[in-house]
């Protein structure tokens, strides 16, 4: 892998930089790198849904700082403040290696405590093809959200046909998804579809491929982690169905697994009326790991 760019802009406790991949990173942190206060208990490697941006954590990041919990989160390409087409992920290898380089920044500026992925969505599969892949061997465990590995609504015929639209025509904008889906909350929808750095038009072509390909590979993927994990859905989700979670738990091989379903919670479990209790009960995980 090719070594992170190790500049950053401290704002506060917010820091932003690019990384040598050109992709924009940002951090929420308990401490500036090289200071002698407050260090951070452990750091959270945030890995973010399709056609969204890192900025969207926030709230997620303050909650994790509040409990001592630096966080560091990434723009996949396509996506965000990242260069690339609107909503174009260019390959899974590409996102997974843009997850790596940011856990090795995030472990270079913490060096002496552990590391969690927390992905959710289509950051979820990019996080278990990470995590089934080599990755960091600081990471200790994996908050997995609502993980993109149904493939379900998609019919024979497409399988046969994506492949080639994902090669000819990359950009091409092959499936919409409903903003209404996301949460209950209508502050959140909104605050979703007035969004600029969100990409509003149909899933391109590239980017629902690979997706199959991946989901297709992952069950036999799955066997090979062994890591603690805690894996959450909204179990009113109508994006992604809570089976795909169900996926994880079936075909993983840690011992130490934990699914929890929030009867009708929609897909952003974080970005629900229930944040509060979903994002504790997150915390109380990490906290529970933090010496593993």
């Amino acid at each position: 892998m090719t070594q992170p760019d190790d500049d950053a802009r401290p704002t506060a406790s917010h820091l932003e930089g690019t990384l040598s991949s050109g992709q924009y990173w940002q951090s929420w942190t308990v401490d500036q790198p090289g200071s002698r206060g407050v260090q951070a208990t452990g750091v959270v490697v945030l890995v973010h849904g399709v056609h969204e941006h890192s900025g969207r954590y926030r709230r997620v990041a303050e909650r994790l700082n509040a409990a001592g919990y630096a966080v560091y989160a990434i723009d996949h390409p396509g996506h965000g403040r990242s260069p690339g087409t609107r909503g174009n992920i260019g390959s899974m290898a590409a996102a997974v290696a843009g997850v790596d380089l940011l856990a090795r920044l995030a472990g270079q500026r913490h060096e002496d405590v552990p590391l969690f992925v927390y992905g959710h969505s289509l950051g979820g599969l990019i996080s278990l093809q990470y995590l089934t892949g080599t990755p960091l061997d600081r990471i200790v465990g994996a908050v997995i959200s609502a993980p993109a590995l149904n493939t379900g609504a998609v019919s024979a015929v497409e399988k046969v046909i994506s492949p080639l639209l994902s090669k000819l025509l990359p950009d091409l904008g092959v499936r919409s998804l409903d903003a209404n889906t996301i949460s209950r909350d209508p502050e959140v929808v909104r605050d979703y579809r007035t969004d600029p750095l969100n990409h509003a038009g149909k899933m391109r072509a590239r980017t629902a491929v690979e997706i199959m390909l991946a989901v297709e590979a992952m069950p036999q993927r799955l066997a090979s982690l062994t890591m603690p994990l805690f894996v959450l859905h909204g179990g009113a989700d109508r994006l992604m169905p809570p089976a795909a979670s169900e996926l994880v738990r079936t075909h993983a091989r840690s011992s130490d697994l934990t699914l929890r379903v929030y009867e009708g919670l929609y897909h952003e479990a974080h970005n629900e009326p229930e944040r509060e209790q979903v994002l504790d009960e997150i915390v109380d995980w990490l906290d529970a790991h933090l010496k593993a």
